[in-house]
């Protein structure tokens, strides 16, 4: 059965008839759980919801079956703290060793670098980034303005202050000393891959084109297997959960009766 086989008529917008062990969805809740799940078409959005629901409604299921109890935490709905107790009760991961983790290390030494830290100031020519016309117009002229201060780079503290529509522009662009975390990301990215000097195309980020100068660069280091252990620990122990996780929702819905969909447990919202 394929996604649109639980969908019907997009002209009387009826929900799908779909039962989890003889258990009737809630169409009203499928209704609510939609806007949880942007897609293309609604259709999609459609079949995302019914398959989150039938998984939630699998994992409730099981944990009264086994009679458990939770008591939710911090913006825990019921449902959430019954669901993370089911789980902590009925999936086992064994610890990862040392031995692992420092293999993971040694194979792959220059991921485990601190970030550099960059000095550097800019000029922001400021734009929405829907202003596609507008965009184009601009990164015309930061390009202009970069040709500019190649030929005269004393102007750049001149240029902040009449074109960067960042409030830096009131200390000649100057950003000071920034390294991971200390922007967004998608400058971020850029910023920091930098060599020294006039970075010679504009820089593009969601409030503009960025005309940047890197003043000073300071590479990252090197760092010890023991700074770095218990980050590799937590990225290879959550791998594991997953896969564990995925094949316990696979064997609920292989032991289950569901009618009106079909699904695999491997591509369940709850692990997206």
């Amino acid at each position: 059965m394929n996604n649109s086989a639980i969908i019907a008529s997009s002209h009387t917008q009826a929900w799908p008839l779909i039962r989890v062990n003889g258990v009737e969805l809630d169409r009203d809740m499928l209704g609510m759980e939609m806007q949880y799940h942007p897609a293309e078409s609604q259709d999609e959005a459609m079949f995302m919801a019914a398959q989150a629901l039938v998984i939630r409604t699998l994992l409730i299921q099981r944990a009264s079956e086994l009679g458990l109890k939770a008591q939710p935490e911090a913006e825990e709905t019921e449902d959430e703290a019954l669901i993370r107790v089911l789980l902590e009760h009925e999936v086992k991961v064994p610890v990862t060793d040392d031995e692992s983790l420092e293999q993971v290390y040694r194979s792959n030494v220059s991921r485990f670098c601190s970030a550099p830290l960059v000095q550097a100031r800019h000029i922001l020519l400021a734009v929405a980034p829907d202003d596609t016309p507008e965009r184009s117009r601009l990164r015309e002229q930061a390009i202009a303005l970069i040709a500019e201060l190649r030929n005269n780079p004393a102007r750049f503290v001149e240029l902040a202050t009449l074109h960067s529509g960042c409030p830096s522009r009131e200390q000649g662009g100057d950003l000071g000393q920034l390294s991971l975390g200390q922007t967004v990301p998608e400058f971020e990215r850029q910023l920091l891959r930098l060599p020294l000097g006039l970075a010679g195309q504009p820089v593009e980020s969601r409030y503009g084109f960025h005309i940047v100068e890197v003043q000073q660069r300071v590479e990252g280091r090197q760092l010890p297997f023991s700074a770095v252990r218990e980050s590799i620990r937590e990225e290879l122990d959550g791998r594991v959960w997953n896969k564990a996780v995925v094949q316990y929702l696979e064997t609920l819905v292989g032991q289950a009766r569901i009618e009106g969909i079909a699904l695999r447990a491997a591509t369940s919202p709850l692990l997206q």
